[in-house]
């Protein structure tokens, strides 16, 4: 056979689309296998090595699932609206839909130079109208069940920008465009209630087969406390504010209570005395990200607002502060501080010289934050921690003033975006209607081409005036659209329940065929997607079934996160470290199946590591070492059948057994490194047999026919070829895999080591089967043994079986 190229790849990419050996087939459901990678976001001009560690594997592990029987529909799209492109345009004037429909087509190709089995039949783009048309439709699905709902909320500011930032663009509290120091805004927004699925998706997370350090990102994100709701009035006035706490039982400890500075109460409790202290750590606050407020080694602050509150279980009264890591938009925007009994609160008190009064016994030193026994509690004193939490809030549940409460650090999700290049919020604001959503056959609301991008502190939409003014659904009248467009998180949370039906004009999806075909067997993608994208597609999928479009829970049975290939300096990849990989280099010089067979020995899948030019070129060896074992296979003929295996032949057996079942048990768990390694050793077994001076051309074909079947998915084209070759039937792919004979792996004989006082003196080959006495006596009468231990006492041989043999002499 020829070297391997990429003109291999090119034929058998050829052949592959031409006969439509990957072509899923609907009409065939009982065995499908459902394979997803997390689609690429087409920002670059081209796939990176980090695209390649995704998708070639996965690729690999489908290929191997195939060939065991199972259908497999492995489809293919782009996440293409979001920030980087709209930036792009800002910067060069190339407008969005140009330089993201160039990428896509340029990453396009570059797939399928990949060889994997991507089904193009499916391929879905987002920032194709008739997929954000169904996008919108799911908006106004949402906003039917009360699930989309606007209100105000506070945003990241740059003021020399003019924009808002996602909390992804503040770094160290600037603005990472132009190092301008951010603020917080109020804006009316759009939000998806995703706190209405909190318990179930806390709930059935367990379930799930997924990695147990992103269940647990998960758990902790949406964190739920089971506490109480206490109500606070505040003194010379009838506003009232609640907290919640898990730590009822030491109410009697409150000598302070701490506002958000974000809270509408600030403005109307303050004193005029405070107020110019207030105002300014108010401004001060609007600097800093959310992230930065709630860091737990950042020293806390605050101001006194003038103003006092009563506790509600003793009637004292306990001034009220501002502090800035206490978050509007957490809980109930206010916290009551027990100094005695938590750090952060003794820390604070200590630094304002607030009372710290202790109310739960136990511990030499203040802050105790364990549970006891209540004391300075008035009728509560001798109760325990969990019976004070249950008699403190059944008393003020009595007097209208508090009560038990779940509360959840989960938030609702916020999906308006001040920018350009997403998709319309299919919505109107009418003087006479108020808000009214489009009616849906109105979709899609179209992203118009004509707009200024310039930031001016509003939404490119909001200037558009073609786009903006338009007639109101419900009654005609003049009205206007809304001009932000949605996260491009909501263009992922459904996109896997759109590919098997991606051509359909007249629904997002067939409800039917979404069934058969859902929830997704696996899907692989990059960890950081934890508590974004995987909570969201979560909520998203219990949204529609409780709407009845589907009937599963979950969108994901099985997740894998691949790790991160790093540069060879062992950096993370960026351009302007200079350390990037492009893959059409090593491919152009070495093949695609190298590069990807590189990327799956080279790194443990779930880690990765730092790239190595030396570890590709030994691939390429490897696949040289496999080219001149089929050619010598090839020039070899017999017309003899198998008779009684010889030694050399069993030997090389059992290596092929070994390899099946390694790569077998290996690629299931997706440890591709480790089964490379097993068909390295197959290969080093092919080397030793074809040095005997007799080979059995008939068992050797036999042999290299499963080696060649358990390398295809690794290197499919380089395998297809190496198939032809070997005069067998296309294609490779639809031949089933080789399944391991466990008595081929009961060697005759096995090779012990035999040690004299823990050293190694000899080596022997005895036959498997041997007793432990047997052994012995074959280890003791070794001409080599015996020298070493002459005129020396044997006092002990310890066996070892199938392993080696220490004799301890003296």
């Amino acid at each position: 056979m020829s070297n391997y190229s990429t003109a291999i790849d090119k034929k058998w990419q050829q052949k592959w689309a031409d006969t439509n050996l990957y072509k899923f087939d609907e009409n065939n459901l009982d065995k499908k296998l459902y394979v997803l990678e997390m689609f690429s976001y087409p920002s670059g001009a081209q796939l990176h090595a980090g695209h390649w560690f995704n998708y070639g594997p996965v690729d690999s592990w489908a290929r191997m699932k195939r060939m065991q029987g199972f259908n497999v529909f492995q489809p293919m799209g782009f996440d293409a609206f979001g920030l980087p492109a709209e930036n792009y345009a800002i910067k060069t004037g190339v407008h969005p839909k140009d330089s993201t429909e160039k990428n896509v087509a340029t990453m396009e190709e570059q797939l399928k130079a990949m060889g994997a089995m991507f089904d193009w039949d499916h391929e879905l783009i987002t920032c194709d109208p008739q997929y954000y048309k169904w996008t919108q439709w799911l908006f106004l699905k949402l906003y039917e069940k009360g699930l989309a709902y606007r209100k105000k909320a506070p945003v990241n500011w740059c003021p020399s920008c003019n924009t808002v930032l996602a909390n992804e663009q503040v770094l160290d509290g600037l603005c990472e465009r132009c190092d301008t120091e951010v603020t917080k805004k109020n804006l009316t927004q759009w939000f998806f209630k995703i706190t209405e699925y909190a318990d179930e998706l806390l709930d059935m997370i367990d379930g799930l087969d997924w990695p147990e350090k992103t269940k647990a990102m998960q758990k902790h994100w949406i964190g739920r406390s089971t506490g109480g709701q206490i109500t606070f009035s505040i003194v010379d006035s009838d506003l009232l504010f609640e907290v919640f706490t898990t730590r009822a039982d030491t109410l009697f400890g409150v000598s302070y209570v701490v506002l958000a500075p974000e809270n509408d109460l600030v403005e109307k409790i303050t004193t005029p005395e405070q107020f110019e202290e207030v105002q300014k750590y108010i401004d001060d606050t609007k600097k800093q990200s959310e992230i930065e407020r709630q860091s737990i080694t950042r020293e806390k602050t605050g101001v006194f607002s003038g103003a006092y509150a009563i506790n509600p279980i003793n009637g004292r009264k306990v001034p009220i502060w501002i502090g800035d890591y206490v978050l509007n938009s957490y809980g109930t925007g206010a916290v009551m501080a027990v100094p005695a009994h938590d750090e952060r609160d003794f820390a604070f008190a200590t630094k304002y010289n607030l009372p710290i009064e202790r109310v739960i016994e136990g511990g030499e030193e203040l802050p105790f934050t364990e549970h006891g026994k209540m004391i300075n509690s008035g009728e509560f004193d001798g109760l325990s921690t969990k019976e004070g939490k249950k008699a403190i809030l059944d008393s003020l549940n009595d007097k209208n003033l508090g009560g038990e409460k779940v509360n959840f650090r989960l938030r609702d999700w916020l999906v308006s975006r001040q920018r350009y290049w997403g998709a319309p919020i299919p919505v109107v604001y009418c003087e006479k209607c108020g808000t009214v959503a489009v009616h849906e056959e109105q979709l899609p609301v179209e992203l118009p081409y004509d707009v200024d991008f310039a930031p001016d502190g509003k939404s490119p939409l909001a200037k558009c005036e073609s786009f903006l003014n338009t007639t109101c659904p419900k009654c005609g009248g003049k009205a206007t659209r809304e001009a932000d467009t949605l996260d491009t998180f909501v263009c992922s949370s459904w996109y896997y329940l759109r590919y098997p039906d991606a051509n359909s004009d007249s629904n997002p999806f067939d409800s039917g065929k979404i069934n058969s075909m859902l929830p997704v067997d696996k899907y692989v993608g990059g960890p950081e997607h934890a508590c974004m994208h995987l909570l969201y597609a979560r909520f998203i999928t219990k949204a529609l079934r409780d709407m009845g479009y589907v009937n599963f829970d979950e969108p994901f049975k099985s997740l894998t996160h691949q790790g991160l290939i790093l540069g060879a300096d062992g950096l993370k990849m960026s351009k302007s470290k200079g350390n990037t990989i492009s893959p059409d280099d090593y491919i152009s010089k070495h093949g695609s199946d190298v590069f990807r067979m590189y990327l799956m020995f080279g790194f443990g899948y779930t880690e990765g590591g730092a790239w190595s030019d030396d570890g590709v070129k030994s691939i390429a060896r490897f696949v040289e070492r496999i080219e001149r074992i089929v050619d010598n296979a090839i020039n070899r003929t017999s017309e003899n059948g198998l008779s009684e295996m010889t030694k050399p032949e069993k030997e090389l057996n059992f290596w092929r057994h070994t390899a099946i079942k390694g790569v077998t048990d290996d690629s299931e768990k997706m440890q591709f490194n480790t089964a490379i390694a097993r068909m390295m050793e197959f290969v080093n077994a092919f080397n030793k047999y074809l040095n005997e001076k007799e080979i059995n051309p008939t068992f050797l074909k036999e042999c290299l026919i499963d080696f060649i079947k358990i390398l295809a998915p690794f290197a499919p084209h380089f395998s297809e070829e190496c198939w032809e070759s070997l005069g067998m039937d296309y294609s490779v792919f639809n031949d089933k895999w080789p399944v391991f004979d466990s008595s081929a792996l009961v060697k005759d004989e096995v090779e012990i080591a035999i040690q004299i006082n823990g050293k190694i003196k000899a080596k022997i080959n005895i036959p498997s089967g041997l007793s432990e006495d047997e052994i012995k006596e074959a280890s003791l009468t070794n001409d080599t043994i015996k020298a070493a231990t002459e005129g020396k006492n044997i006092i002990k041989v310890i066996v070892i079986k199938g392993r080696l043999v220490n004799i301890v002499a003296k």
